[in-house]
């Protein structure tokens, strides 16, 4: 419908509104309407009007169905929500005509009448929607003005249908608290201010993109990442009490939407989550260091058969750990080493085994692997009706096996042996590690490792090794990948200011772009080949457990030039980023994160945070690097297991570091993109 000023968009009957929440039948509370989303000149307002008074209200009886099928009597109604949501309008109501656009002159006063509202898309706060099994599916629409509009029930469904008609206009975000409350923000005002985890889209699609990176961000930000950037670039825009939120003013309201973490913005030099302590890492500080000069890095070639032989004794042992570690680490191996290395290097084989234990040792785990193999292989369908995690699992896990890598010879086809296995190891792992089950993304991960080992035990084993390093990038809390943004945002503005200022200008600074990155060790980012060189020098734990934060930084490093230069905003950053993907060279980045570590381990100012991060302790030698001291490698860690960037910890509290500049906090940072 539409006409001179007006434009209704969504229009769905059947929609009657209840007048009161009592747990009784009563026809007078039940009003027949249409609900429409109208295009009002530059303003969207949502309407509900009731039918014209043509008799009486139709008869409509709640009832539910027993298990056999047959419909029992009449029920009281429970209209599933508590009564303090069932708050009388107080938004001035405007009567409407059925089917004609909304007029300001209000028509002859009718009972029904009294119940019409018409309200501004902007000023909605939350949206309720009922719980499942209760009969009619119902909306309640609460203003910002704390105000609960009388609940909506859609007698002939369209509640979904309603929601994607809104969203083309707002975001909508389940509260982290309450599965059944949408938070309501517009485009240009929804401020970072709420980590990824704790939202949820519900959106015009259900497989949306960012509807699937909010909600699960282990499948979405591996293709098409660069469709979120409307939801990211809104999200930086700050406004009224919601960018007060951002910017940490506890008087905006915070109160009112529990179990939201703040990220803070104001003067921000520091870009990022906020630690586990609850610390921002803003609190008005500047980093002044002095870098050294950058050395040149060359990679040496890789360990060759002949020379793995040499490290090994007369049994098997393997001798030399710390000079063969520094040799992956500079080289990587030669393809046909791989199989073998791969076990020690993720844990499977002990470094001290000889050859005999080894072979006893991977007796043990080929029975224990089939044990537990045996547990899902023999559920039964039956069964498998009553255990809706494991069927969700082998749900999800099938779809991601059809779509990993099969571009791959070793996946390609549909009949392909490799896909089977893929999906038992994936399976496996679930009973293997209940709590964490399967998540979206684990298939890219053990795809490369069934690939080298071309065993099912032994890539099992192998894989469960390289899970335990960044298991915590799957947990649900992503505390991990928060703080490992956070880590990479410090180090990025150590290494290079100009750099940040340039993408804080231009409301990236929060590298949100590199999340991928680091889920999922830059999988999607390399060739096939680069991958597995890539995370075998990752395994090695050196030069510093978290290389893999340098190693992004390298990639930056490296698109500096034409980032800064070309005049992009947001959205060219966020594509030019994505389109890095497969053309990269893996040699090249890691011969820049090494000389990038070598350049801040030569700097004898860095913070004690930074750096324990780089595994520079008290009495590490400041030309420390990855071929200058076996001693003091580290083992590999999970990026979870990095020491916290606390800053408070980083600061003398009688006497200032020197290389600390303290910023007025009144001002911004001259660097700060200015709040729009």
């Amino acid at each position: 419908m539409e006409s001179e000023g007006y434009k209704v968009v969504f229009e769905k009957d059947s929609v009657f509104l209840h007048t009161s929440a009592k747990r009784h039948q009563d026809q007078d509370s039940l009003i027949p309407g249409v609900i429409r989303i109208v295009e009002k000149g530059s303003d969207t307002v949502l309407q509900w009007t009731p039918v014209e008074e043509a008799g009486d209200a139709p008869q409509i009886v709640f009832s539910k169905k027993d298990l056999s099928g047959s419909t029992t009597e009449e029920v009281l109604f429970d209209p599933g929500y508590e009564p303090d949501w069932a708050v009388i309008s107080t938004v001035g109501t405007r009567p409407r005509v059925q089917d004609e656009p909304p007029v300001p002159v209000a028509p002859p006063p009718s009972p029904r009448g009294q119940w019409a509202f018409s309200i501004s898309l902007s000023e909605l706060k939350s949206i309720r929607k009922s719980r499942p099994g209760l009969g009619w599916s119902y909306l309640i629409f609460i203003t910002k003005d704390g105000v609960s509009l009388q609940a909506l029930h859609f007698h002939r469904g369209g509640t979904k249908a309603l929601l994607r008609a809104l969203c083309k206009y707002l975001i909508l975000a389940t509260s982290p608290k309450d599965s059944r409350l949408y938070l309501v923000y517009t485009h240009d005002s929804y401020a970072l201010s709420h980590s990824f985890d704790e939202l949820q889209l519900f959106d015009d699609n259900s497989s949306n993109l960012v509807s699937r990176f909010l909600q699960d961000p282990y499948t979405a930000a591996f293709g098409g990442f660069s469709k979120v950037t409307n939801f990211f670039r809104g999200a930086l825009h700050h406004e009224d009490g919601t960018a007060q939120r951002a910017l940490g003013d506890p008087s905006a309201g915070l109160e009112d939407e529990p179990g939201f973490e703040v990220i803070t913005c104001e003067n921000s030099w520091w870009r990022g989550a906020v630690p586990a302590n609850g610390l921002p890492w803003q609190m008005g500080v500047r980093l002044q260091v002095q870098l050294g000069e950058r050395p040149v890095v060359q990679r040496e070639p890789p360990v060759t058969e002949l020379e793995w032989e040499q490290h090994l004794d007369p049994e098997g042992r393997v001798t030399n750990v710390d000079r063969l570690r520094r040799r992956i680490f500079a080289g990587g191996l030669s393809t046909g080493l791989r199989k073998d290395v791969w076990k020690y290097l993720l844990g499977y084989y002990s470094w001290d085994n000889t050859s005999e234990e080894n072979r006893a040792h991977v007796r043990r785990k080929t029975d224990e692997y089939f044990r537990m193999k045996l547990q899902w292989k023999s559920v039964s369908e039956e069964q498998e009706q009553r255990n809706s995690l494991l069927r969700g699992y082998r749900s999800l896990i099938e779809r991601d096996v059809s779509r990993t890598d099969r571009n791959n010879k070793f996946y390609e086809g549909s009949e392909n042996p490799g896909l089977v296995l893929l999906n038992d190891v994936l399976m496996t792992y679930c009973m293997y590690n209940f709590d964490l089950g399967y998540v979206q993304g684990m298939s890219d991960l053990l795809s490369p490792v069934l690939y080298v080992t071309q065993n099912e035990v032994d890539a099992f084993w192998c894989f469960s090794g390289f899970m335990d390093l960044v298991h915590q990038n799957f947990e649900e809390s992503q505390e991990s990948m928060k703080r490992q943004l956070a880590q990479l945002t410090q180090l990025l503005r150590l290494l290079d200011p100009l750099l940040c200022d340039f993408l804080d200008s231009k409301e990236s600074g929060t590298l949100c772009f590199c999340f991928r990155w680091l889920l999922i060790w830059f999988k999607r980012e390399f060739a096939f080949t680069d991958v597995l060189q890539l995370w075998e020098v990752l395994w090695t734990g050196l030069p510093c457990p978290c290389f893999h934060l340098l190693v992004a930084c390298g990639i930056l490093d490296s698109e500096r030039e034409a980032l800064m230069n070309s005049g992009f905003g947001f959205n060219e950053i966020l594509k030019h980023i994505n389109e890095l993907t497969m053309k990269m060279n893996v040699n090249d980045i890691l011969c820049r994160a090494e000389a990038l570590y070598r350049q801040l381990a030569a700097t004898p100012e860095l913070l004690r945070p930074v750096q324990e991060l780089l595994g520079l302790g008290a009495g590490a030698s400041p030309s420390h690097s990855a071929s200058s001291d076996p001693a003091s490698s580290p083992q590999p860690l999970s990026p979870g297991q990095a020491p916290e960037l606390e800053l408070a910890d980083s600061i003398p509290p009688s006497q200032p570091d020197s290389s600390i500049e303290i910023l007025p906090t009144e001002d911004p940072s001259p660097c700060q993109s200015p709040s729009p």
